[in-house]
């Protein structure tokens, strides 16, 4: 039997939301079989971990899809642990409505230029040529509120509680990719591990990880997981985290799968056609 002395010590870098908390509460709390594995468990905000893999600073980390295209030498992608917008995502939203055509010329709040969600604004109006202020994600709705932008692109919590905060939808970029793909969902984040770290590793990490998240899925287990994951859902009630963290963490989760491989295909190609990305992207995952 392994000893806690003799484990392997692995940065994690993960998102303070409540889908990472729900899918790595397993992880967290020593609940599964780690096969000799120890994690530091790194909690920053999206942007935040797309730079520090543009440094190869960590192990695993949670990331967006557009930033892995940045990373393709460093790091492989865990079949495990993607966050897919499947006819819902990132959106838009403002004080008023407007029609979603004069985008284009407002001025709009986004989470940081290498989020997925980012790029899919571009794609969605075909062009990058608008209006922009990086923002962190989680002062993105008070900005829109006090008129410091005309309109701001939520990801994570927002997507669920914009209302109650009397803002209104313009356009959601996931079911605008979702009717327009036939039905494809929106690649919006995956986890990536350090390729040098070596095959085997890389395998073992990969069931680990998948472990922690199909346990967070038992039905046994799911309410004590999105209990853990309140902890970072800013003010949420346990019945709207707990279908924050069903949009979010699914069997796409668990596994890319046909679709899910497609969606990030068909997204990074579109991508690439537009000018947004310099280079086609083919995708290595951990087998």
């Amino acid at each position: 039997m392994t000893t806690p002395n003799t484990k392997t010590l692995l940065t994690l870098g993960h998102s303070p939301d409540p889908d990472d908390a729900f899918m790595f509460y397993a992880l967290a709390k020593e609940m599964i079989d780690s096969e000799g594995l120890d994690f530091e468990h790194i909690l920053q905000d999206i942007q935040t971990l797309n730079e520090r893999a543009l440094r190869e600073e960590l192990d695993i980390s949670a990331i967006s899809i557009h930033a892995y295209t940045k990373v393709l030498d460093k790091y492989a992608l865990l079949p495990c642990g993607a966050s897919m917008g499947d006819n819902y995502g990132p959106m838009i939203v403002a004080r008023e409505g407007f029609d979603p055509g004069e985008l284009r010329q407002r001025h709009i709040a986004v989470p940081g230029e290498m989020t997925s969600a980012f790029l899919a604004l571009k794609i969605y109006l075909q062009t990058a040529d608008f209006k922009y202020t990086v923002i962190p994600f989680d002062q993105i709705m008070v900005a829109v509120q006090e008129g410091r932008v005309d309109c701001g692109l939520l990801i994570h919590e927002g997507q669920l509680t914009f209302e109650q905060e009397g803002l209104v939808n313009i356009v959601n970029l996931g079911e605008w990719w979702f009717e327009r793909t036939g039905g494809l969902p929106l690649p919006l984040g995956a986890n990536v591990v350090r390729k040098s770290l070596g095959k085997e590793m890389l395998g073992r990490i990969n069931r680990v990880l998948r472990r922690s998240i199909d346990f967070a899925l038992d039905p046994e287990n799911r309410r004590a997981a999105v209990v853990h994951s309140m902890q970072w859902g800013r003010g949420m009630e346990e019945k709207l985290a707990d279908e924050f963290v069903g949009m979010y963490v699914n069997e796409l989760t668990l596994d890319f799968g046909e679709r899910g491989r497609a969606g990030v295909e068909r997204f990074l190609a579109e991508a690439h056609q537009l000018g947004f990305i310099p280079e086609p992207v083919a995708l290595e995952f951990v087998e």
